[in-house]
């Protein structure tokens, strides 16, 4: 006789439902979760389903009608570029003709633009990156690479940016008593803090505390409760953001609050107005009263700076209360849409003096096509007594893609250089540098705990085959896998010994690490730290354990593909 293990419910939300049968979770919709409740209550169940029910489950599809995909901007920008490829290629073409004649030139040319590759500051996959496809498509390769460095774009932006940090350093000044008390306590995590505070300008802090939320829908419902609460300024910057619930909950609190008089900055990328939202929507929101910007609009111009994204989420209020973490402006992120399953994501809520690097982390980076304005009203904020006992310590930073300095890869990899018990981590992407890959195995070889936890269900399907390239030698050098069976995991979380731990936006790919705008809040001996181990084991009850056999059991078509777009992975 089989048997019958009973429902345990895990989480049950607007969109589904997750419940462990077993060994096993099964997931069930909003339509099938009615269906059960009406046959557990006898009634009838109809097969025709009702539209407005069918609307409770949305599946991400087009929005766009014929006229708008065939004239709107994304549409425009894309035949743009694909306009000035065509014209580099054909440019190639026409030199390739006279290869015979300009072999000599075209040979040293390539040769001083390898040499040059070899010799600039920066990481080696990346350099191996451009020499594939001067080696696979010479003429093109070597075009291609001309027209990129030539660019002035991402230098000016780094000029300004540069500028800016210099002329706001002065606003958050490294407490020599604060760092003496670290020093005594953990000497290598002092280390940490030294360099955070003399290369990315960042100091640590005591007197804040940090509530954690291991899910968009409880980090939702605070962060309405203190928007709510705003007397003089709200600042927030995101990476994405759609019209749907959550948006039009917070668009209506930020109306509000201007129309109270409380100062309303609202910055989001520019990607956004590809797909998401209208490319004047910044004026949209100026009219309601909301200082809006757009950070890097997208162009129909082949340009480096557009590989460079504001992938940052932050909310400052009152600049005593901060919000980071994965979590965008957009519904299946509070699981009121699914889209790949249960959405597993996570943030956490700073208060008190380390709020403010936050608030100069957005101010920078509102500040970079703007005229200089003075911060101290904004930064100036007297200490409150609530927090002058919080226990541990705070470092709330950012990281440029701009200034030679990898803030966001080296903290992790301080992280897993001094961890002595283990170290566990939440990432939605695999895709690594040698640098990562010697870290994370070196710390599995030397005894220590490893494990990362990959979706199941993944939102790119070539960034997960090209993340199962990773797992043969992750594994084989006792670093443990894990896939969340419910659905997708998008936090960025590291966590280590009970003691340590970092929660962003940081991903661990080359985009998070090297091209983009990121932020992060590291803590030392901070009691939330527990919460963030407890949700690690509460993930990976539910999750499953990728094995060698697993990967040999990959098709040779995955293989195939993984093995191709890692020549690439540093470009993508």
């Amino acid at each position: 006789m089989a048997r019958v293990f009973p429902e345990q419910l895990l989480w049950e939300g607007p969109c589904f439902r997750l419940t462990r049968v077993g060994k096993g979770v099964k997931i069930l919709d909003y339509i099938h979760i009615q269906e059960r409740h009406r046959r557990e209550r006898g009634e009838s169940v109809s097969r025709h389903r009702d539209p407005k029910v069918e609307k409770r489950i949305t599946v991400e599809k087009g929005k766009q009608g014929a006229v708008q995909l065939l004239f709107g901007r994304t549409t425009v920008i894309m035949v743009s570029l694909l306009i000035q490829v065509g014209v580099l290629l054909l440019g190639a073409t026409l030199l390739q003709r006279y290869l015979v004649y300009l072999y000599g030139f075209y040979l040293a040319l390539t040769a001083v633009i390898v040499i040059v590759i070899i010799n600039k500051e920066g990481n080696p996959d990346f350099k191996l990156a451009w020499m594939v496809p001067m080696l696979i498509i010479p003429v093109f390769g070597t075009i291609l690479y001309l027209f990129v460095s030539m660019q002035a774009g991402s230098r000016n932006l780094n000029k300004k940016l540069t500028q800016i940090i210099r002329d706001t350093s002065k606003y958050v000044r490294q407490e020599d008593r604060v760092i003496a008390q670290l020093e005594a306590e953990n000497p290598r995590v002092a280390s940490l803090a030294k360099y955070m505070n003399e290369k990315a300008g960042y100091p640590i802090y005591r007197n804040s505390t940090v509530e954690y939320f291991p899910l968009g829908e409880d980090k939702f419902r605070r962060l309405v409760e203190e928007l709510k609460k705003a007397e003089r300024y709200i600042f927030m910057e995101y990476f994405i953001v759609a019209e749907g619930y959550m948006w039009d909950t917070v668009r209506e609190i930020l109306v509000k609050k201007a129309k109270e008089g409380v100062e309303v900055r609202f910055m989001y990328d520019g990607t956004c107005a590809l797909t998401l939202l209208p490319y004047g929507y910044p004026a949209y929101l100026e009219s309601l009263g909301i200082r809006c910007k757009m950070f890097g609009p997208i162009k129909p111009v082949l340009s480096t700076v557009q590989n460079n994204r504001d992938h940052r989420k932050i909310v400052v209020i009152d600049g005593h209360t901060a919000f980071t973490g994965g979590i965008n402006l957009a519904d299946e992120y509070i699981n009121q849409k699914m889209r790949f399953g249960h959405w597993k994501d996570t943030a956490v809520m700073v208060k008190g003096e380390a709020v403010r690097n936050f608030t100069l982390m957005f101010l920078q980076m509102w500040g970079v096509d703007e005229k200089r304005e003075d911060y101290y009203d904004y930064l100036a904020v007297p200490r409150l007594e609530e927090f002058a006992r919080a226990p541990g310590y705070v470092l709330p930073y950012g990281d440029s893609p701009l200034d030679n300095e990898n803030v966001g890869e080296l903290v992790y990899m301080d992280m897993l250089n001094t961890a002595n018990r283990y170290v566990h981590i939440m990432t939605p992407y695999l895709i690594l540098d040698h640098d990562m890959i010697t870290a994370l195995t070196y710390t599995a070889k030397r005894g220590v705990e490893v494990i990362i936890l990959m979706p199941h269900i993944p939102d790119k399907v070539y960034a997960f085959t090209l993340a199962k390239t990773y797992y043969p030698e992750l594994l084989e050098s006792g670093v443990q896998i894990y896939e969340y069976t419910p659905g997708f995991v998008h936090a960025k979380v590291f966590v280590s010994d009970d003691d340590k731990a970092v929660v962003g936006t940081i991903n661990m790919d080359y985009r998070s690490m090297y091209l983009h705008f990121e932020c992060g809040a590291y803590m030392y001996k901070v009691p939330e730290i527990a919460r963030i181990e407890e949700d690690m084991q509460n993930c990976l009850e539910v999750s499953q354990r990728v094995t060698l056999e697993d990967c040999r059991r990959r098709s040779p078509w995955s293989r195939l593909a993984g093995g191709v777009l890692r020549l690439i992975a540093p470009l993508m």
